[in-house]
């Protein structure tokens, strides 16, 4: 797969955005096909940084109603990249 093809679009939050500050992790959003080596050779390419360890995370997509018509949410997969000691992604 292609890199931007793994790496979806990054996460902001306050929880997301502290842990850019204080433990020099970052969180995307990825494709639920992707394993651990896959995205931080995705991030390694994409940000030109060294990757120290991925975490991921599988969300189910919940059920949903809409006044009569019910459907469901898709299901996600979330990926929490912690990067080497000194290295750092601008931007995200």
């Amino acid at each position: 797969m292609n890199p931007h093809q793994i790496i979806l679009r990054p996460v902001i939050s306050e929880k997301t955005v502290h842990q850019q500050s204080k433990l020099n992790q970052y969180t995307f959003v990825v494709n639920p096909d992707a394993n651990k080596v896959q995205i931080a050779e995705a991030v390694e390419t994409l940000f030109k940084v060294k990757v120290d360890r991925v975490n991921t995370i599988n969300g189910r997509g919940k059920a949903r109603r809409m006044r009569a018509a019910a459907g469901t949410e898709s299901a996600w997969k979330k990926a929490i990249v912690k990067l080497a000691e000194g290295q750092k992604i601008e931007g995200v």
